[in-house]
């Protein structure tokens, strides 16, 4: 019996990260997210380590870090934080605040949603 290797292919990769066929590419153009390999047919293949990875994209997109920002952050959670754990609370800081931001501005939102519930209702 041979041991499978657990790699996909950039369709099966975007379906599970809700992430675009165009999205993938561009992250793998900039070197956000290279893929593991390619086949003889030039076809990007992925691998769990590349799925992980994309989900931390993914969850920091919405903080608005930079794709260089995006990349020093992977690089330094890569080396486990080690030499630089002032620049991984930088970016925690900012994480926050942002993440506060977003959550004002969904209340906001949610008042405004039900004020027109009020009214139509």
């Amino acid at each position: 019996m041979t041991a499978k290797t657990s790699t996909m292919h950039i369709g099966e990769l975007a379906e599970r990260t809700g992430l675009s066929l165009r999205t993938i590419r561009h992250y793998d153009d900039v070197g956000l997210l290279p893929a593991t390999a390619r086949t003889e047919g030039g076809f990007r293949v992925y691998s769990e380590t590349d799925a992980a990875r994309l989900m931390l994209i993914k969850q920091m997109k919405p903080l608005g870090f930079s794709l260089e920002e995006m990349a020093e952050i992977l690089g330094l959670l890569n080396a486990g934080g080690a030499g630089a754990p002032g620049r991984l609370a930088e970016f925690l800081e900012r994480a926050e605040h942002q993440r506060a931001k977003m959550a004002r501005n969904l209340s906001q939102a949610d008042e405004f949603i039900a004020m027109l519930g009020q009214r139509t209702a």
